[in-house]
């Protein structure tokens, strides 16, 4: 490589780390226009043109990067994860095996080709990917937190725990790898890992993410043993870093909920024709809610598969928006303003072929997308016979189930508890809407219920989705399928109420957020119930 390229390389990279996006295209469009035989040009070519969301060209681009170096595992993935981004789902597996071929003695191209694995829900085949890995690097933290994350979505915890045991000797400075482990099962006064996390986090060294994630894991092991004071300490010193991280503007949320009851203020009319399947069920509600509890349940059923938390209804509703608009990029008033103008017969069909490579053979597939409540009337419209499941815990219930989660990304409300209970009352005006507007049209599962009366619920959620009784439903801990959510060691046990009352050790701490509720009209729970 010559000089000129090397330059020209490390300025497309710094202008990629900076997210200036279309000026990396136009001086890595320079870079493979003089030196056409580089194939990491054609790579990095690729990669901005995925953010600048032109799929086709990313595609193009990844095929000049084979091209250049044909027996590049990095490209062949590259290619491979442009076909799944186009919705072609077979040929980018056949494209993933050919990478995996030329990178079988290659253990971080087989690391990338695991993570690529992960998110395509190949968890086995992630699996038998990390496992290469690691034989290669025995004593490389990052495999290993990569094989226990997989190991944690197959439900195998104890394999699981033992990586994160190894990777955090071999690099404590991995602190989500704390947090994992204190998630995996219940803490006990005879195996915790309170002293070390204590100690850890009294090192002078964590940064404020790892601050955050040890003290995450400390309240919850602290909530295990029952040390109750001290859990909500670290709790709320957790909370209070990560919200200072955060740009998050709760006013953006709250106006969308009156945007969309100006909207759709009241039933929808005769939807159009040609997105009439029921192949969907969604499950709607807020985080942290039961709603992953709902999901094993349901696919449990013979006739049914979960797709997972899935992004497309919100894509192609901005798709939408942009045909509506003929504007490339419209706010989110826009959006939102036009949304009852849509052609909803184009968006279901759209939303279908989006999920078309995750929604599996079954005659239904779950969308299991908390946010996607916001959107119940446009799904009412654009796929009238889509089934609807709204899950609910009691109020205070509900806002500590977010308030004691660090979540990946996304629900920027739940770190504050004056934004979660605002928040809160803005998400119960909406559902109330959606009521109102579609009697009967969307079934509400109380959380509280299903737990306590399993069966009596379990037959009134598959008569809605249209289901025969099956007894597998009741036995959804045995399911042996994967699942990425927060709750994926819980789905492994059978039924337990505990969840239902333990916001109640915290009730001091929880009285304003009740107290704004009330306010607002929502009856919380007694504190003695």
């Amino acid at each position: 490589m010559s000089m000129d390229a090397d330059a020209l390389y490390r300025e497309v990279a710094r202008l990629m780390g900076a997210r200036a996006w279309r000026e990396a295209d136009a001086r890595c469009r320079q870079l493979t226009t003089a030196h056409q035989g580089f194939g990491p040009g054609w790579l990095m070519a690729s990669l901005i043109a995925q953010q600048l969301m032109e799929p086709e060209r990313a595609l193009q681009l990844a095929e000049r990067a084979v091209a250049a170096a044909p027996g590049d595992p990095a490209a062949l993935l590259r290619r491979a994860q442009c076909l799944d981004g186009l919705r072609r789902r077979p040929e980018a597996l056949q494209a993933a095996q050919l990478a995996l071929q030329a990178g079988s003695g290659n253990p971080q191209a087989l690391d990338a080709i695991a993570g690529f694995y992960t998110v395509v829900g190949e968890h086995r085949q992630a699996l038998a990917v990390c496992n290469q890995a690691c034989a290669l690097g025995p004593d490389n933290a990052r495999f290993l937190y990569a094989r226990a994350v997989v190991h944690r979505f197959l439900g195998e915890l104890a394999e699981a725990e033992a990586d994160y045991d190894r990777l955090l000797s071999l690099d404590p400075r991995l602190y989500e790898a704390y947090l994992n482990r204190s998630n995996l099962r219940r803490q006990t006064a005879e195996r915790n890992h309170l002293e070390i996390l204590q100690r850890v986090l009294e090192r002078a060294d964590p940064d404020r993410d790892g601050q955050i994630q040890l003290h995450y894991a400390l309240s919850k092991e602290h909530a295990d043993l029952g040390s109750h004071v001290q859990a909500w300490n670290h709790l709320q010193l957790g909370s209070k870093l990560k919200r200072s991280q955060l740009s998050f503007d709760l006013t953006t949320d709250l106006n969308i909920v009156d945007w969309l009851i100006d909207a759709f203020p009241n039933r929808p009319e005769a939807p159009a024709p040609g997105a009439a399947t029921a192949a969907p069920i969604f499950i709607v509600g807020l985080p942290r809610s039961g709603s992953t509890l709902v999901e094993r349940i349901l696919s449990s059923h013979s006739q049914v598969h979960a797709a997972g938390e899935l992004g497309h209804l919100t894509y192609a509703i901005a798709d939408a928006a942009r045909a509506a608009s003929g504007q490339r990029s419209p706010d989110l008033r826009q959006l939102y303003g036009l949304a009852a103008q849509f052609d909803f017969a184009a968006l279901g069909h759209d939303y279908l072929a989006r999920c078309g490579p995750v929604a599996g053979v079954k005659p239904h597939f779950i969308d299991k997308m908390p946010l996607n409540y916001l959107y119940c009337g446009l799904i009412r419209r654009a796929l009238p016979n889509a089934r609807i499941v709204h899950v609910a815990r009691r109020p205070t219930a509900a806002c500590f189930g977010m308030y004691k989660m660090l979540f990946n990304e996304g629900y920027g409300f739940t770190y504050d508890l004056d934004e979660l209970a605002r928040y809160y009352l803005a998400y119960h005006k909406l559902m109330q809407h959606w009521q109102r507007s579609m009697p009967g049209e969307i079934l509400e599962l109380s959380y509280e219920q299903l737990v306590t009366a399993q069966r009596v619920e379990t037959r009134r959620l598959l008569d809605y989705c249209g289901l025969e009784w099956e007894d597998a439903c009741l036995e959804f801990h045995l399911n042996p399928a994967a699942s990425t959510t927060a709750s994926a060691h819980q789905v492994r046990q059978p039924i337990y109420t505990s969840a239902v009352s333990e916001w109640r050790h915290y009730a001091a701490h929880l009285a304003g957020l009740r107290a704004q509720l009330e306010a607002g009209g929502i009856a919380t729970e007694a504190v003695g119930e």
